[in-house]
């Protein structure tokens, strides 16, 4: 299963992507936040489509659901660590990065 260390290591493996703190936790971003990394440590919020978001929340509903209000209509979905396998987490993380990845920087 995985830790926050695994999480950092692995996110900040895709290229571009950068770690900032993000309202008391750490987001992780590449244009924009694609996945962020609650500050204790035993979860990690990840941005997918609905569709995306309604497929890991079926299959493995013990271990994804959706953030709680308007973020988790938006595809916003809350895994928790400890149940996520590395090869898992690295696929879930893979997903988030290629949506944050395609969509254009904000301009400043």
């Amino acid at each position: 299963m995985s830790s926050a260390e695994d999480f950092d290591r692995l996110a900040l493996g895709f290229k571009g992507t950068v770690a900032a703190p993000h309202l008391g936790n750490t987001g992780y971003g590449v244009n924009r936040i694609y996945a962020v990394l609650v500050a204790d440590g035993t979860t990690a919020n990840f941005k997918f489509s609905r569709e995306e978001q309604r497929h890991l929340c079926t299959i493995a509903r013990d271990t994804f659901t959706p953030v709680a209000g308007g973020f988790g209509k938006k595809g916003w979905t809350t895994a928790r660590l400890d149940r996520l396998p590395e090869d898992e987490l690295a696929s879930a993380l893979l997903t988030a990065w290629q949506h944050a990845r395609l969509r254009r920087a904000p301009k400043d």
